[in-house]
């Protein structure tokens, strides 16, 4: 089992907007249907944002979260992994809300503050958008802070771990590996870890083999075998970083969170089809893929029968 890999689809996330493209789901019932849809195609973790029915925009309404969360594992024994992050413009009241109520298996913990810049985005659809709310959600992102304090930090992983939640440690940059390590060494972190190293992003480091050796290199230093990880990247580099993080010994992250294609100049029709991809790249490099069992065995999940939803 050690030697199986983890396939995680992130299903819509706060950073791309309706416009983007038609095949991204920003209504519960359309995450509900992609995320069932990904955990058939392969995925043993579904990364889950909410989306508001109306407007379309993120929200951390909780009884929007408890249908998503219902449906969904009402379908599939995918291991449901709920965001701390929510949006950048999200309190971090608002953004554990959700997750207090609901006491997941896993969580995304966010490892540091940092610029995180969706704005240029805005230029390719300018006065096309679907939403009027759009072109100024992007363009807050250039005056805006993603926040993540030592205090907040704190406060996701004591109020949480406390419910028994584990955590992806989401990690934009090599400083955010070194809080990780902080964390660590206070006792806030439980082993085993599991760390989403994150290359590509605006305001993080980018994208590339060098940055990704790099990443790998001072978690290996910091956290020695106490340890599983997977890399996400944003945008056209999802592919092939991915490929890279398997090739590596790592787990991979795909969805229409991080990249709305499957190929190049061509949109993806669902966040199974970047799965299936991904998928088949690993089966050919002779890679076995973890089951939802096996990855709760893998990262030392409570079960889908200790959540409160």
């Amino acid at each position: 089992m050690a030697d199986k890999k983890i396939i995680s689809c992130a299903i819509t996330g706060a950073t791309h907007t309706p416009t983007m493209s038609p095949y991204l789901p920003v209504t519960p019932d359309a995450i509900i249907e992609q995320a069932v849809g990904a955990a058939q195609a392969g995925a043993a973790i579904l990364h889950l944002h909410a989306r508001d029915p109306q407007t379309q925009r993120p929200t951390a309404e909780l009884d929007i979260w408890m249908h998503i969360l219902k449906s969904i594992s009402s379908q599939t024994d995918a291991v449901l992994n709920m965001t701390t992050g929510g949006s950048t413009f999200m309190s971090i009241e608002d953004r554990l809300r959700a997750p207090l109520a609901a006491a997941p298996e896993l969580c995304s913990c966010n490892m540091g503050s940092m610029n995180f810049g969706t704005y240029m985005m805005k230029e390719k659809f300018k006065g096309k958008w679907k939403n009027d709310w759009e072109e100024d959600y992007l363009e807050a992102s250039r005056g805006a802070i993603f926040r993540n304090t030592f205090a907040d930090i704190e406060y996701i992983m004591s109020s949480l771990g406390e419910k028994g939640t584990r955590f992806e440690f989401e990690c934009y940059d090599v400083g955010h590996l070194y809080n990780l390590a902080h964390m660590l060494d206070r006792g806030f972190v439980k082993l085993p870890m599991f760390v989403q190293i994150i290359v590509g992003t605006l305001g993080g480091i980018g994208p590339g083999p060098e940055n990704l050796n790099f990443m790998k290199e001072t978690a290996d230093r910091l956290f020695g075998k106490d340890y599983r990880w997977s890399v996400l990247a944003g945008g056209r580099h999802q592919m092939n970083m991915a490929t890279m993080a398997a090739t590596m010994g790592g787990n991979v992250r795909v969805g229409l969170e991080d990249s709305l294609y499957a190929g190049k100049g061509k949109l993806a029709t669902s966040n199974a089809e970047q799965v299936r991809m991904i998928r088949t790249v690993m089966e050919n490099l002779s890679m076995e893929i973890a089951s939802p069992a096996e990855a709760r065995q893998m990262l030392g999940l409570k079960g889908a029968d200790q959540v409160a939803f």
